[in-house]
């Protein structure tokens, strides 16, 4: 999978559970039927979300990202909708090749970012079980430490 294939689907997934989200959210509060798709659809966005945020971290080495670029992408999955911004705006200032950079058969790795990148690429299966753990263990993280207080609500 190219990182422009993969950067577009994650995008749109986020797009997709942001869009569920919300829903969610018109459920509980609008409504006031349900918070069964907060908690569904929340866990999805967030689990989609970190993956996200994996995946412009490794794109950002891979490609040769510059910080401010990495911010935008990351700030763009923070709001709803925005990560299809972030797609056309990655597409237009050509961030994205249709090949990785630092695959076997590419540039070789030189720092210690470029080495974890280019290991995850000669090995697809173990980075998937690795970026899937990475994301389990952050959500289990975040599920434990709990939703951030509301002000004005108390401790």
């Amino acid at each position: 999978m190219t990182p422009r294939t993969l950067f577009t689907w994650l995008s749109r997934a986020e797009v997709v559970t942001w869009t569920l989200l919300l829903l969610g959210m018109a459920l509980k509060y609008l409504t006031r039927t349900t918070d069964l798709g907060v908690r569904v659809f929340g866990l999805a966005h967030g689990v989609v979300f970190l993956a996200y945020v994996l995946l412009a971290l490794a794109l950002r080495v891979d490609q040769r990202w510059r910080l401010r670029q990495l911010v935008a992408v990351l700030a763009a999955g923070v709001l709803p909708f925005a990560t299809l911004w972030a797609e056309r705006w990655v597409a237009r200032h050509e961030l994205l090749s249709e090949r990785w950079r630092l695959a076997p058969e590419g540039d070789a790795a030189g720092t210690l970012p470029e080495r974890v990148v280019a290991a995850a690429l000669a090995r697809p299966a173990a980075a998937v079980l690795v970026a899937t753990a990475i994301v389990g263990v952050a959500t289990l993280g975040l599920l434990v430490a709990g939703p951030p207080p509301v002000p004005g609500q108390g401790a």
